[in-house]
């Protein structure tokens, strides 16, 4: 008995010595502020390491490389170093003993200190996650709770950076958030969640999720990053969801000093992929990118800074930035050098030292490249001019190489698409034999890209094999057959709409418009609030007015106006104000949106303020609250700013459309006494813009001559006050005589502001005529109707005292018009106002 207790007391302890002990080793890693500290008492310590023991070192491990910034972290280091490879072991020997949350943080830290994801301890952390979820899914085991929606989201994320994102047990997280949601109250864990999970939810669960994420961002104070996680789910969804973008927006604005360039850069890259901008953002960015160009020394964050920098900068940044490009070129990875190359194309840059260098070291990374990589590639030195044969030669035969293995259609495609723009191309009959060999596969957008090389190729004498132009016009007979065929299955909107926007150009124009819009009026029953956006931006991109349509789209706007964003309103009204179209309600129509919009203006970027302005203008509505907010200083001032960051191209058409709202503000509503302050704009505009006497206005001119009797009667080309270009001017008096220019103009012709110095006033009963030929841009396709613009001017031009007379392009090219006896008598039947 008295040697039985002496053994119990003897274990129990030798037990509390060795917790004590453990207890203490785990208080010691727990207290380590390097990382040779751990793999010291691990080295130490191998027989004694628990479970606990190995987590908890993992766990340092990743948690002293997060407190350093990015550039000093170690993590090839540790990696490399004998100890982690134990503690990796011992982990994998004791998997089965760890904890639930346990499994999943050891897989974190690993994969955070960039072990493979094939690695076989990330495997096996994997696996045993999976089975334990399963286990508790399936039968809810007494013994084992489910895991923390904190640590289900870290799994998640640990799944997604794996690219695991069609795994079926990320399908089984997804249904465990679909049945939590309600009860997920954190932003950041429901933000890790939406990006892991988005490639497995239907489109409910996709709005639920949308709607949830508002709540939380809308009710707490949200970090940046998990404003980011959220923005980053939208094009992983497929979807510009504006109420979310403008609160993440928000959210960024106010965390400006904490973003990085590398943060900078991400929200950069999804903004462009959604099509969203934010001048306000865009700002700010440039500052902080600015003040960052001279400490930028590593040629991962000069290539962001370069990429996001790099379009918006001022001269002298942009000069230190290509410098700095130059001599940092033989750093660049092959993915960097991507970047470089496709910001130089952004900033039309052709610095020839640069891409000379970039060239020079392009050899080395082209068997770096994946198949889109290398077409990408291609289209960038192929637009910036470069002229090293060799790498193209290389290239070619890269591409060609890809061509032949490839059975993917939009890889072909996109092959072929590039393989057209190389110089002096001369085409196999491979080539041709493979895109015949894939058509009945292609998406619109891929048979677009295939057409446009068939016909450059043929039309430039690039097939050189016997028949080759007849192949051709066989195979491109087929490549039609294949679109009509594909628009005549389409029997769902939204992705017909999906397919239709990523396709442009000649064939799409020309060949399958028609019946794409033919395939539309078909599924009319389709259209609801949620895709009249895009279905207006797709009408206006076919410039065809269809009335059974457009009254389709007015009714469910009308009906549903409450449900559509108002950025998304400004599209349907641009829709019907640029093809001049009155739905049956006209006035509620407009009126709807016009309250709608103007209800909720702080939606709108500024400059997206001046483009509704113009398009309601054009539509003949001034309402007064957006007219006022306009043309107020302070508003003009923050648009001037804002102008300096944004793409040159939106940048002209802004500056131009501000020009035409003011104009058609001070014609059309005296009544808000705003003033015309566009006058050296214009005289820039027009100094710098090219002759405009075309043969057409000479020959035209020659016979306005002969009818009114002398040359000294027409003026050419003319600007009216407001600088409005009319391609004739005369003046008839109450006799309906012609009148000499020189009795009633003086002065000289760029000088015409609204005081209209250098015209005088005409004779009692005299009107002053503008003639106008009017080309197939002023008119919808397939249409004889009027689009926005040209009815605009017309209106304005009668404001300023003409009798606009307009000639269309289908009357004058008309086989009625076919001799010169014929155009004199119509054109003097105009003139005269003779039925």
């Amino acid at each position: 008995m008295l040697c039985l207790r002496r053994i119990c007391l003897f274990t129990l302890r030798l037990y509390q010595v060795r917790t004590l002990s453990s207890d203490l080793l785990l208080s010691q890693i727990n207290s380590c502020t390097h990382e040779d500290e751990v793999f010291s008492l691990v080295g130490r310590n191998k027989a004694r390491l628990s479970e606990k023991h190995v987590v908890n070192a993992l766990n340092m491990l990743w948690q002293l490389q997060k407190k350093r910034p990015l550039l000093l972290r170690t993590s090839n280091y540790v990696r490399s170093h004998s100890q982690f490879l134990t503690l990796c072991i011992l982990a994998e020997n004791k998997v089965e003993h760890m904890e639930d949350e346990a499994v999943v943080d050891t897989l974190y830290s690993i994969l955070r200190l960039d072990v493979e994801d094939h690695d076989s301890l990330a495997e096996v952390l994997v696996t045993e996650a999976w089975k334990r979820l399963e286990r508790q899914v399936l039968h809810y085991c007494a013994l084992r709770k489910l895991l923390s929606l904190p640590a289900l989201s870290k799994f998640a994320l640990c799944l997604y950076k794996q690219r695991r994102h069609f795994s079926p047990i990320i399908g089984k997280i997804a249904h465990i958030v679909d049945t939590k949601l309600d009860s997920i109250q954190d932003i950041r864990i429901l933000s890790v969640f939406m990006i892991s999970i988005s490639d497995v939810i239907s489109q409910s669960f996709r709005d639920r999720l949308l709607h949830k994420a508002g709540q939380l961002l809308e009710e707490k104070e949200a970090h940046f990053n998990y404003a980011r996680r959220v923005l980053q789910f939208l094009p992983n969804v497929k979807l510009r969801y504006h109420p979310l973008l403008e609160k993440c927006n928000k959210i960024f604005l106010k965390s400006a000093t904490c973003l990085d360039v590398h943060n900078i850069n991400l929200i950069f890259g999804v903004h462009k992929q959604l099509g969203f901008d934010s001048a306000e953002f865009r700002l700010i960015a440039k500052q902080i990118l600015a003040e960052t160009v001279d400490d930028c020394y590593d040629p991962e964050t000069f290539a962001k800074l370069f990429f996001t920098l790099g379009p918006m900068a001022e001269f002298k940044v942009r000069e230190r930035l290509l410098v700095t490009a130059v001599s940092m070129a033989e750093e660049f990875s092959s993915h960097q050098v991507l970047m470089i190359l496709k910001t130089m194309q952004k900033m039309k840059c052709r610095k020839p030292d640069l891409l000379k260098k970039i060239t020079s070291i392009l050899h080395k990374h082209l068997d770096n490249y994946h198949v889109l990589q290398l077409v990408k590639l291609t289209q960038y030195l192929v637009v910036l001019g470069c002229h090293d044969l060799e790498l193209f030669a290389k290239l070619k035969m890269l591409l060609f190489s890809f061509l032949k293995s490839s059975v993917i259609p939009a890889d072909i495609a996109a092959i072929i698409r590039v393989l057209a723009m190389l110089p002096s191309f001369h085409v196999e009959e491979i080539t041709i034999n493979k895109a015949g060999a894939v058509l009945p596969q292609c998406r619109l957008h891929h048979l677009n890209c295939i057409a446009t090389a068939l016909v450059k190729w043929n039309h430039y004498d690039q097939l050189h094999w016997q028949n080759s132009s007849e192949l051709c016009v066989k195979l491109l007979q087929k490549l039609n057959d294949c679109g009509y065929q594909r628009l005549q299955k389409a029997n769902n909107l939204n992705l017909l709409l999906e397919e239709l926007a990523h396709v442009n150009g000649e064939w799409f124009e020309e060949v399958i418009g028609e019946e794409a819009m033919a395939v539309c009026q078909r599924l009319l029953d389709q259209i609801t609030w949620a895709n009249v956006s895009p279905l207006s931006f797709f009408l206006m991109k076919t410039n065809q007015r269809c009335p059974s349509l457009l009254d389709r789209i007015a009714s469910v706007t009308v009906e549903d106006i409450d449900k559509i964003h108002p950025f998304e309103t400004y599209f349907i009204l641009s829709l019907f104000s640029t093809l001049n179209y009155d739905p049956p309600a006209n006035e509620e129509f407009f009126e709807r949106c016009i309250q709608h919009l103007t209800s909720n203006l702080s939606c709108f970027e500024t400059h997206h303020l001046v483009l509704l302005g113009h398009v309601l203008a054009v539509a003949g509505y001034f309402p007064p609250v957006l007219i006022t907010r306009i043309f107020d200083v302070s508003f003009l001032s923050k648009l001037d700013a804002q102008l300096e960051v944004l793409p040159n191209t939106l940048k002209q058409r802004v500056c131009s459309r501000l020009m035409k709202l003011n104009r058609a503000v001070c014609l059309e509503c005296p009544e808000f006494h705003i003033p015309w302050f566009h006058e050296h704009y214009c005289q820039r505009v027009f100094c710098n813009s090219s002759s405009r006497i075309n043969p057409l206005r000479q020959h035209v001119h020659r016979m306005l001559t002969e009818i009114l009797g002398g040359s000294h009667y027409t003026r050419v080309s003319v600007l009216t006050p407001y600088y409005y270009e009319i391609d004739f001017e005369c003046a008839l008096d109450e006799n309906k005589k012609p009148l000499s220019c020189m009795d009633y103009m003086e002065g000289t012709r760029l000088r015409h502001d609204i005081k209209d110095e250098g015209r005088k006033a005409l004779p009692p009963g005299a009107q002053r005529i503008a003639l106008e030929f009017l080309n197939s841009k002023a008119f919808s396709k397939y249409s004889h109707h009027l689009k926005g613009e040209p009815a605009m001017k017309k209106r304005h031009l009668e404001m300023l005292g003409y009798r606009v007379v307009q000639i269309p392009h289908f009357e004058w090219n008309s086989m009625g018009m076919s001799t010169k006896g014929e155009q004199l008598e119509y054109l003097r039947r105009h003139l005269y106002g003779i039925q």
